[in-house]
């Protein structure tokens, strides 16, 4: 006979995180508490899934272990590498070599909102580095003109004197 607390705590796994349970029951590993190398192992399975689809899955393995008071098997190590593997975000182009190579380690949804502020980071240099340019032309098109009319206007005193 089970103890009801038991069957209850299975159903609660099985409702809380049901693609990563199956997964699981499959594989012949245990769901909760699951191991950082089974959660990385069950990414590189579903990858085929997307993004769209895996990243719900593991943000409920997270759910369902933090519910009941388990450290979340899906933040850094094996997890996070196989997540950052196949999310395939590039490091920010403007972090030090030394942070490039740990932006892999971190959890995806932190990738993807390092990368989306990196991105308008870069769109508002690029929109200013443009803006200043067009100045600098306006400039240097104003300083010509005004040598011009300056020339041109020493070269007319000059003929009226003559």
């Amino acid at each position: 006979m089970t103890h009801p607390l038991l069957t209850a705590l299975a159903q609660a796994r099985r409702r809380d995180a049901p693609m990563f349970v199956k997964w699981c029951e499959l594989n012949g590993v245990s769901a909760c508490p699951a191991t950082p190398a089974s959660v990385a192992r069950f990414i590189t399975d579903c990858a085929a899934l997307g993004m769209d689809r895996l990243w719900p899955a593991v943000n409920e393995i997270s759910r369902m272990h933090a519910s009941i008071g388990l450290a979340d098997p899906t933040l850094g190590g094996a997890a996070a590498n196989a997540m950052s593997t196949i999310g395939a975000i590039p490091p920010p182009r403007s972090w030090p070599g030394a942070f490039k190579q740990r932006f892999g380690t971190l959890p995806y949804d932190i990738q993807v909102h390092l990368a989306s502020h990196e991105a308008q980071r870069e769109r508002a240099l690029r929109r200013a580095q443009n803006e200043a340019a067009s100045a600098r032309q306006r400039l240097a098109a104003f300083e010509a003109q005004t040598k011009d009319e300056e020339t041109n206007g020493n070269e007319a005193a000059a003929a009226d004197k003559d």
